[in-house]
């Protein structure tokens, strides 16, 4: 009897140990497997960190509208001239999650490859994840365009194509450590109407054709 109540007691230790083991074993696994999810999870957000948040566009830039405040245009007698003036609203988009800030800049108007007028931008700050606007006024006149006979066609025809450029230099910031050169580059084309208008209105509209070209 005292050997089989021997064996009986050491096959519940060998039980209760085998149960601490799978018991362990269990335990040892749980733990994998929630340290795996959680390294898991820290990639994914890093990726989604990398690939959002982190990632550094240039920032966009743009004409939004045009007003013509003063409008003159003659195809004869020789030379033919014209002189505008203009009112413009432009916009820098930034799409980072940091602010871009942009230095001193002009926008360069040109006839036929040749300039025209030029408009001041003056330096500022773009918030993250905004669009900036900024109004600017430009004149616009043919003194240093020469012996240009498209020129004459073009007013007589109605339509002036024009066209601009500019680059906007600067800096985005992230969390005030990480600070990346960027850049932000217009072009457009524009076409006026060179319609007839009552000389007493102090302000007119002139129809406006853009087409752009954003780097």
């Amino acid at each position: 009897m005292a050997e089989q109540s021997y064996q009986h007691r050491e096959t519940e230790m060998e039980s209760a140990a085998e149960a601490s083991k799978e018991l362990k074993l269990k335990k040892r696994m749980k733990l994998i497997f929630y340290a795996s999810a959680f390294a898991i999870f820290q990639t994914v957000v890093i990726l989604v960190f990398s690939l959002t948040v982190m990632r550094i566009k240039n920032p966009k830039f743009r004409v939004h509208s045009i007003t013509v405040e003063h409008l003159t245009a003659s195809s004869a007698p020789n030379p033919p001239s014209f002189n505008i003036k203009l009112n413009a609203q432009v916009a820098v988009k930034n799409t980072n999650f940091g602010h871009f800030k942009f230095q001193n800049t002009t926008i360069s108007f040109d006839y036929g490859g040749v300039g025209v007028g030029d408009a001041f931008v003056a330096k500022g700050r773009s918030k993250a994840r905004s669009t900036l606007k900024m109004n600017v006024t430009v004149e616009l006149n043919s003194n240093n365009i020469v012996n240009n006979s498209s020129l004459t066609s073009d007013i007589e025809s109605g339509f002036l194509a024009l066209s601009c450029h500019s680059k906007l230099s600067g800096k985005v910031q992230l969390m005030k450590l990480i600070k990346k050169k960027k850049s932000a580059e217009m072009g457009c084309a524009i076409l006026v109407n060179l319609v007839t208008r009552d000389q007493s209105c102090p302000r007119y509209q002139l129809p406006i054709e853009f087409s752009f070209a954003i780097s």
